[in-house]
């Protein structure tokens, strides 16, 4: 069984052991939490390629010791020519999930990373090398990863609508072949463009040779993605929402992301004085809660330029979030048909001996995002604006230089007692469902922290490799339990012990004397690293 992991000077945990490591040889070398989930990062780009890559988004929470967090949003817009007209020209009434028109928006995750840094409040120490941050993912893309059981899966599930995208059978596909698990991925094309990026620096990605040799990728695979839609990207520095729970600030992103949803569950939840974990009151009044969030991020959240609705303004409501906790009936549920959502994405958390604390993600929406991975720089491009819809008005709209809708969220929370928690999980429609189990077994039932995150999950909705919308239980839960809740009017469908579609969650926490915890999901390939 695994056990909470603790440690003094600094803690990281991520979906994957090697990611993990690199992180830890960072602050061992005195590199701050942010360069240290930079490292992190740089490596799950590498060895991870299933679930992210420097072709993807990301946000970022930052705390420094004593300060209220700060956001980055580091989210690709549609390029200048993807429009209406573009998917009409080819007879299409939806954007394609795969492929190069699927690659339709600017890459954020490198921006992310360096306004990050940016942010990094050091003090007097001088900061690490990019060639140092990048050094293990560098190591990794060229002499080789042994590719986790996940990863092999991942291709063979996927191999028949990826294999014939752009790129990616020369990668992922050596020889023609599957891969097995253990076997050795290299990926010489995609450590020159990171080498590229610690010599030249981070901004290359956007402006100059390399970003001119990428934007040449995109065109050559068919993407409508431009070198000046690349030169006008920069992430943004954002404050993020924020709600209190009994005696604990919570933070999360704002939009387009969904962290309004994250902060609405344990917000709703939080005024139903549930005594008790995970029995039926917890599960049902968590899942209850889900389905008012969601109901309010599916009307309303999306390219912030286009909302009407202030999320802020709502979390600050207490009169509302009482009239929509008092909607939920504790013993019925409520009937929820519910619209898809999908992704692939990773959760990393660092704190360092300092008080720095962590929380990012990055994603490039679906397995292998687009499935194009670009010949001379080895990058797989997200396929995040496949989410846009083909029409002039509403929710989720497609124009030129709009966001899209995101279901990343990075989360965050700081005690009264001086604690701060990092934590988070992949998993798209479960990414707030997650966060709301773990964090209410830790927070509110006083749950050892890996137990609260290797404990079984549920999942109202589709995520990562479920097409159904049924409440997915996993079947560790005790029958009787399972029963109450069909009793109760939802629509159970049980799976497998730990199975991966719950996410690959995490966290990190800091007390107020120093010491440091970690949790990593025994549903991933992850591990925690501290010292």
């Amino acid at each position: 069984m695994l056990q909470t992991t603790r440690g003094l000077r600094g803690v990281v945990t991520s979906p994957h052991h090697a990611a993990s490591q690199a992180g830890l040889e960072v602050l061992r070398d005195g590199g701050s939490a942010v360069e240290a989930a930079v490292a992190t990062a740089a490596t799950l780009a590498v060895v991870y390629p299933q679930m992210n890559s420097i072709g993807g988004d990301g946000f970022w929470l930052i705390a420094e010791p004593g300060q209220a967090p700060i956001g980055v949003d580091a989210c690709g817009r549609a390029g200048a020519a993807v429009d209406l007209d573009l998917y009409a020209r080819h007879g299409l009434t939806e954007i394609p999930r795969r492929g190069p028109l699927a690659a339709n928006t600017v890459a954020g995750t490198i921006s992310g990373w360096t306004a990050a840094l940016a942010a990094d409040r050091r003090g007097e120490r001088e900061a690490l090398p990019l060639a140092r941050l990048l050094k293990a993912a560098i190591e990794y893309a060229e002499q080789g990863v042994s590719i986790a059981a996940s990863t092999a899966a991942t291709i063979a599930a996927k191999r028949a609508e990826l294999a014939g995208q752009p790129g990616f059978a020369d990668v992922f596909l050596p020889n023609g072949r599957t891969p097995q698990p253990g076997a050795v991925l290299r990926q010489p094309a995609l450590a020159r463009t990171l080498t590229a990026l610690a010599e030249d620096g981070l901004d290359s990605f956007y402006r100059g040779p390399l970003a001119e040799r990428i934007a040449k990728d995109l065109a050559a695979a068919g993407s409508p993605v431009t070198g000046e839609d690349l030169a006008r990207h920069h992430a943004i520095q954002t404050a993020p929402l924020q709600v209190d729970v009994a005696g604990t600030r919570l933070f999360n992103m704002p939009p387009p992301t969904q962290g309004v949803a994250a902060l609405m569950i344990l917000a709703l939840f939080d005024r139903l004085r549930v005594g008790e974990a995970d029995g039926f009151e917890h599960l049902h009044g968590l899942v209850e809660a889900t389905k008012r969030a969601f109901r309010f991020r599916d009307r309303h959240v999306g390219e912030p330029d286009d909302m009407t609705v202030d999320p802020q303004a709502l979390l600050d409501d207490a009169g509302e979030l009482d009239r929509l906790a008092s909607e939920i009936d504790g013993r019925r549920a409520l009937g929820w048909p519910l619209a898809e959502s999908g992704g692939d994405t990773v959760w990393l958390g660092v704190i360092d001996g300092r008080g720095q604390a962590v929380s990012m993600i990055q994603s490039t929406y679906f397995e292998f995002g687009s499935g194009v991975v670009l010949g001379e720089t080895g990058v797989t491009w997200q396929n995040r604006g496949s989410s846009f819809r083909l029409v002039r008005q509403g929710w989720n709209r497609l124009r030129p230089g709009a966001r899209p809708f995101h279901t990343l969220n990075p989360a965050m929370a700081r005690f009264s007692d001086g604690r701060v928690m990092a934590y988070g999980t992949m998993g798209g429609e479960g990414q707030p469902q997650t966060q709301a189990a773990v964090f209410t077994r830790y927070a509110r039932f006083g749950q050892d922290l890996q137990a609260a995150v290797s404990a079984p999950r549920w999942l109202l909705g589709r995520t990562w490799g479920a097409d159904s919308t049924t409440l997915k239980l996993e079947a560790r839960f005790a029958p009787a339990l399972v029963e109450a809740l069909r009793a109760a009017g939802h629509e159970v469908e049980t799976v497998e012990a730990f199975d991966e579609m719950m996410g690959h969650a995490g966290a990190v926490v800091r007390h107020a004397d120093g010491r440091l915890e970690g949790a990593t999901d025994p549903r991933s390939d992850g591990a925690v690293a501290a010292f």
